[in-house]
């Protein structure tokens, strides 16, 4: 092989994988994109976990033996803004999100202390730990989220998403943070310093997440069936993606028929 012929990016959650249970043929289907010389990279707002969680459970899901090194994650978006700005934190969110800020050069600190708040998916979240991040920014820490997801998708229907949490922090603060998730600028600066090839696809299912980060990088976009929308009648027009189909099964037939490179002789 010679290099690849384009990169294509890959939200989880509703894409590849509903919660624990994978998505019908995923596997397949990228096993099939990278024996086509497609790098292929796995972007997430899902900030509870690591990069090495990903690609954990992207192999237990699909079957696909992923890298850490193929994973960014709303988490280590949080941590590339944090770091370098702060040097402590408050954290509400997962663990996973801890670690990635202590991985950065962020240290994990009370409250009281902290010089930024951090706020990702907390599934203990209580009152007083509302009370402690809100208190703490109106007090001067910087207040910055992993992504403002209102929900994610399982197989039983739509969850508080991180969005959830950052609503409840902010309204109790009384201000509105820094996000840091996609589409943002911050996230897709991470996504494109690891694209390779002359091409570049994102698949998603969420329209104001993935597909508005492909529109802003002039990506071709993908929409999934298999997450947050079910008829794409539903999606406003800003947010209309170049394709429309039933799960990520069907990928690697389209990429086939739209992508503009062609593969070198094997």
């Amino acid at each position: 092989m010679t290099g690849h012929r384009g990169t294509i990016v890959f939200d989880l959650d509703g894409v590849l994988y509903l919660d624990d249970v994978g998505i019908a043929g995923a596997g397949n289907a990228l096993e099939a994109l990278v024996s086509e010389r497609w790098k292929l990279l796995f972007a997430t707002n899902n900030s509870t976990k690591t990069s090495e969680d990903v690609a954990r459970h992207i192999a237990e899901r699909t079957g696909f033996p992923a890298s850490p090194e193929a994973a960014v994650t709303s988490a280590a978006a949080a941590a590339s803004h944090a770091a370098g700005r702060f040097t402590s934190a408050y954290v509400v969110g997962s663990i996973a999100l801890r670690t990635t800020l202590e991985t950065s050069g962020v240290e994990i600190v009370p409250a009281a202390n902290a010089e930024c708040v951090v706020v990702g998916l907390d599934r203990n979240l209580t009152y007083d730990i509302i009370d402690a991040a809100a208190r703490a920014i109106r007090g001067g820490a910087a207040f910055i989220a992993t992504n403002i997801d209102a929900t994610y998708p399982t197989p039983t229907g739509l969850a508080p998403g991180a969005g959830s949490v950052v609503a409840a922090v902010a309204t109790a603060a009384g201000t509105q943070p820094m996000i840091c998730g996609k589409p943002t600028p911050i996230f897709r600066a991470l996504v494109r310093s690891r694209l390779e090839g002359p091409e570049t696809w994102m698949i998603g299912d969420r329209p104001e997440t993935d597909t508005a980060m492909a529109i802003a990088e002039r990506w071709q976009s993908v929409l999934v069936l298999t997450g947050v929308v079910s008829d794409p009648s539903d999606v406003p027009s800003e947010f209309t993606s170049d394709h429309v189909i039933a799960s990520v099964a069907h990928l690697p037939d389209l990429i086939a028929k739209e992508s503009t490179t062609t593969p070198e002789p094997r």
